[in-house]
């Protein structure tokens, strides 16, 4: 990207939505604000659009945001409608009167942690997938399935088996240090399932339990280790099926929230290694991806990025 261009880049999740203005390899100003149930629902595009824009409000005044040249932006739900993902490319760039692309966020996230080339990224975050693409450009996806069928081994599953260890402890299973932090939702264990019913996304409140879970396993807990190695086996599957039929040895790197912590990540590591699989240090996150989407064109991702608008930079 020239030292001149200004780009908008948006990383539109279900648990929040980020926006940053980047000129060059600088940081203009940056937002963040809620998510959203994902482009591909009713009137998601619509919803996603508002999205930005009210988290675009939130950047600090008297930012370039007249003199953008470029859009890309990782929305939730992308892989679900193409129809509904170029029709929000197509609001975009008629807003702002630039090009515009619109990506997965999981695609952006591969794109911005291996810089457009081949190869394997696992994401864990309130969700899990992994997106490996070969070097024909095709992409190759397991798990990401959402809460009700998959996004196994994430802080969402992470939390929820936390939770539900929770309860068993209540009911006369195995004692868990869990049971203490969980005071901090509600005065009683019986009281969980209305404190979930009330939450506005109740993946999102799961999901934050599992810091919880995570300090509770890393200080000796049983219950908890029990359940943080379950989840790094499970994750390890997925990269496994993900990199199936790949060439020389399976590689991947590692994003998301989840394994922001060194404790759970040193355990995957592990996990993976025992699998065979090499980790990675990832060169950006979902936002890079984005940018790299806004400001090139002809990515090996190319046919899972929606575009609209002209005059593309090459």
């Amino acid at each position: 990207m020239e030292s001149t261009e200004v780009i908008l880049v948006a990383d539109i999740g279900k648990s929040r939505c980020r926006v940053e203005l980047r000129s060059g390899d600088g940081l203009l100003g940056a937002a963040d604000h809620h998510g959203f149930p994902g482009v591909h629902v009713e009137n998601g595009p619509v919803a996603a659009f508002e999205l930005l824009m009210e988290t675009l409000s939130m950047l600090p005044p008297g930012l370039p945001v007249s003199t953008l040249t470029g859009i890309g932006a990782a929305v939730a739900g992308v892989e679900a409608s193409a129809e509904k993902s170029r029709e929000l490319a197509m609001m975009l760039s008629q807003r702002f009167g630039v090009p515009a692309a619109v990506l997965s966020d999981a695609t952006a996230a591969q794109l911005g942690a291996l810089q457009g080339a081949p190869g394997t990224t696992l994401i864990v975050g309130t969700g899990a997938v992994a997106f490996r693409f070969d070097e024909a450009g095709v992409l190759h996806r397991a798990d990401g399935w959402g809460p009700y069928l998959g996004d196994r081994g994430s802080g969402r599953w992470i939390g929820q088996q936390g939770l539900q260890a929770v309860l068993q402890a209540h009911d006369g299973g195995p004692s868990t240090s869990m049971s203490v932090a969980a005071g901090a939702l509600v005065e009683s264990p019986e009281l969980l399932p209305g404190w979930l019913a009330e939450q506005e996304n109740p993946y999102r409140a799961m999901a934050r339990f599992a810091p919880l879970v995570l300090q509770a396993a890393e200080a000796g807990d049983a219950v908890a280790r029990d359940i943080i190695g379950e989840a790094c086996r499970i994750l390890t599957r997925t990269v496994e099926l993900a990199s199936a039929g790949g060439q020389g040895t399976p590689r991947v790197a590692l994003l998301g929230g989840v394994v922001g912590s060194e404790f759970f990540a040193a355990l995957l590591r592990k996990s993976l290694a025992s699998a065979g699989i090499e980790v990675v240090a990832p060169l950006g996150d979902g936002l890079d991806g984005a940018a790299l989407a806004a400001t090139r064109r002809g990515l090996l991702q190319e046919r899972y990025i929606h575009r609209d608008g002209t005059n593309w930079p090459d």
